[in-house]
């Protein structure tokens, strides 16, 4: 894979970056990083700003650090499988049978993704192997989703399912049904185990979509 193709990986799966820690990441010098950063930039796929979280706080002193990120035609980079057509065909069912029957389709799909991720968690028995066999489920669908362990005092035991890409996501934004539809996927892979919520969300402006699984306390 080129140093180009692995910066947008990169940005993709880490969120934005500095030149240095890009660098650093790719053991690349500190020029090599932004010579490919600057060429990245001028065909549209990544930008440079000071608009980091981190940025935000004014945690950092000095001169604000620069954190490069994907521009829209960069999410775009990574493949939406069978965008076009998939969009097609969800205008084509409205305008055939109206938003009823649009419902009735996703509903369908959704029942036929239950089936299916049910099966393949079944052999799974606690929340943790199950959220981590559920990413594993995702990147295999193109999501580059990942799971993690939530170390918070606060919040003890929960798991977080990050997806990095959205492989449906021209669909999605055509209709967003297909989001609550994953949501209640998610709720019924762990149901008895785990409360799941949506905390960010590609289509709200965020840069990927995240799942907090928080463990049904015993009483």
């Amino acid at each position: 894979m080129a140093n180009n193709e692995k910066i947008l990986q990169l940005l993709k799966t880490k969120g934005q970056q500095t030149s240095q820690q890009l660098a650093d990441l790719l053991q690349l010098t500190m020029m090599g990083a932004r010579k490919h950063l600057l060429n990245l930039a001028e065909q549209g796929l990544v930008v440079a700003g000071t608009d980091h979280p981190e940025a935000a706080t004014g945690s950092s002193r000095g001169r604000p650090q620069q954190y490069w990120r994907l521009t829209k035609a960069g999410h775009q980079y990574f493949p939406d499988r069978h965008a076009d057509v998939s969009l097609q065909l969800i205008d084509g069912v409205r305008q055939l049978f109206g938003a009823t029957g649009l419902e009735q389709l996703i509903v369908q799909r959704e029942q036929q993704q239950q089936l299916h991720y049910l099966q393949k968690l079944s052999n799974f028995g606690d929340l943790a192997a199950k959220v981590q066999q559920l990413a594993e489920i995702r990147r295999q669908e193109g999501y580059l989703a990942e799971a993690y362990l939530l170390e918070n005092s606060l919040l003890d035991g929960s798991w977080v399912l990050v997806e990095h890409h959205c492989p449906i996501c021209a669909a999605a934004t055509l209709c967003q049904n297909f989001c609550r539809s994953e949501l209640t996927l998610f709720r019924a892979c762990v149901e008895g185990l785990a409360t799941v919520e949506r905390t960010e969300h590609l289509l709200s402006d965020g840069s990927r979509c995240a799942y907090l699984f928080s463990p049904i306390q015993a009483d």
